[in-house]
Formats: C-alpha cells, sequence, structure tokens
C-alpha cells in the first residue's frame, strides 16, 4: 500500500516540473510569434 502513495507523490512532483517548466515558457515568451512559423516554408533560400 505504501508504494501506491510513493508513486502518487512522484507522479505529483514530476507533473508539477512539467507544469513549472511551461509556465516558464510561457513568461520567457516562447509562444510569443505564432505567424512566422507559418509562413516561413513561403521564404525559401535561393539557390546558389
Amino acid at each position: 500500500m505504501t508504494i501506491i502513495f510513493l508513486l502518487i507523490g512522484i507522479s505529483l512532483l514530476v507533473a508539477l516540473v512539467f507544469l513549472g517548466s511551461f509556465l516558464w515558457a510561457v513568461r520567457s515568451g516562447q509562444y510569443e510569434d505564432d505567424y512566422t512559423p507559418s509562413v516561413r516554408m513561403l521564404f525559401d533560400d535561393e539557390p546558389e
């Protein structure tokens, strides 16, 4: 029975780490530019 509590605690810790990293990514501006990736394929590099 104690292993279930241990696994629940570890899974909550992992979930909090992922939530913290997601919030850090949002606050640091990782998701600010949502237009450029959609048109990046239209701007091909010029062949040499």
